[in-house]
């Protein structure tokens, strides 16, 4: 049986633990085994190595050194790493080993809540299979991203909240391989009733089983 561990905190505001207990749900319909954690220092164990899937919901905070390399490592020796907007690519802002690994930092949500269009740019992608471009109404996140993502959906900023931006298009979601381990992200999600959202659920629940060894 596949296990995943999901290690949630730091900001109240991203929802962290009614986040935690949607993936929890996902992943055990799904056949994993679930592990689920509250501190960071749930990423400093050594048997995170034995693990297939490795979920962080845990926006701003801090990591430890310790921490964050046992955690690389295990995601370099195979482990997948999977999540979704400032849970993943807006958490441990000083520790630049874990930004590396997952491909994105978040620094700007012009407008904050907007209405704003995802575009789906690999239909062909089985994480994106069936999903057509869609509208949402949430932050739309800008990024400082990876040049070797594999993007599979994408955001077009109208530069109304921030005119210097205006036609910027913006990844929103992508996987990527750092080391043997498979990291996938998706920027949506502020808060746990976007999982609601058909086309925002069935990527990310794609994305993670894609990212588990």
């Amino acid at each position: 049986m596949r296990e995943a561990l999901i290690v949630w905190g730091g900001w109240s505001g991203h929802e962290p633990e009614q986040c935690a207990r949607i993936y929890k749900s996902w992943l055990e319909e799904d056949g994993f085994k679930v592990y689920v954690e509250d501190t960071t220092e749930a990423f400093a164990d050594p048997s995170i190595h034995d693990l297939s899937l490795i979920v962080p919901i845990f926006t701003m905070s801090k990591i430890e050194k310790e921490e964050v390399s046992n955690l690389t490592k295990a995601v370099e020796n195979g482990v997948g790493l999977a999540g979704h907007h400032g849970g993943m690519a807006d958490a441990f802002r000083d520790a630049v080993d874990y930004q590396f690994m997952v491909g994105g930092q978040w620094v700007a949500h012009p407008g904050n809540i907007i209405d704003y269009r995802v575009d789906i740019t690999r239909p062909d992608d089985p994480i994106t299979a069936g999903v057509s471009s869609f509208p949402y109404r949430s932050e739309q996140y800008y990024m400082h991203v990876d040049p070797s993502n594999e993007v599979l959906a994408t955001t077009t900023f109208t530069g109304e909240h921030a005119s210097w931006i205006d036609g910027v298009t913006m990844p929103v979601v992508w996987k990527r391989k750092h080391g043997k381990g498979r990291v996938f992200y998706s920027s949506l999600g502020h808060v746990s009733s976007e999982f609601a959202v058909p086309e925002m659920a069935t990527m990310l629940r794609r994305g993670v089983n894609w990212a588990a060894r």
